[in-house]
């Protein structure tokens, strides 16, 4: 059964939890890979390496269901920007402000006047979230003919 949120449970994510988040993170990033046509984009194929190593940099967060992970943030401080990255939230449990709170708690945490996030311009949802958030388009990279990057910030 999928719970409400009601008892949702947000809190730092430790080391722990690294094998869980980067589970879900390939079933939360199946329908990007889907819209892209490329099941090989970094989310699907990073490694616990890679995701250790993003731990040992950052900050993670992770929204708790009945003891069960199913969203998770996290970002790092980089020449005083916020870079927030891999915002997954499960699929059984979007649309719900989740992946909201999760955006919120990072933004909390790392506690600077700027923060940048990017998305794939087929991901309307993503792009759609985080203008309601309150960022906004500044730049657009082509990474290949069918995938531009959409990078977006929030200034405060």
């Amino acid at each position: 059964m999928v719970h409400t949120g009601d008892l949702m449970v947000y809190e730092r994510a430790t080391l722990d939890d690294l094998q869980e988040i980067l589970d879900l993170q390939h079933l939360a990033f199946k329908s990007e890979a889907r819209l892209l046509n490329n099941f090989d984009i970094p989310p699907m194929v990073q490694d616990y390496a890679g995701i250790k190593e993003e731990f040992d940099k950052g900050i993670f967060f992770k929204a708790v269901d009945n003891g069960r992970i199913i969203g998770s943030s996290r970002g790092y401080i980089e020449n005083g920007t916020g870079i927030i990255r891999k915002l997954i939230v499960h699929p059984d449990y979007r649309c719900r402000g989740i992946g909201s709170k999760l955006l919120y708690k990072i933004e909390q945490a790392l506690d600077v006047k700027r923060y940048v996030v990017f998305t794939s311009n087929k991901s309307v949802s993503n792009l759609a979230l985080t203008e309601v958030l309150g960022y906004s388009i500044f730049k657009q990279e082509k990474v290949t003919p069918n995938l531009t990057y959409i990078y977006l910030e929030k200034v405060l």
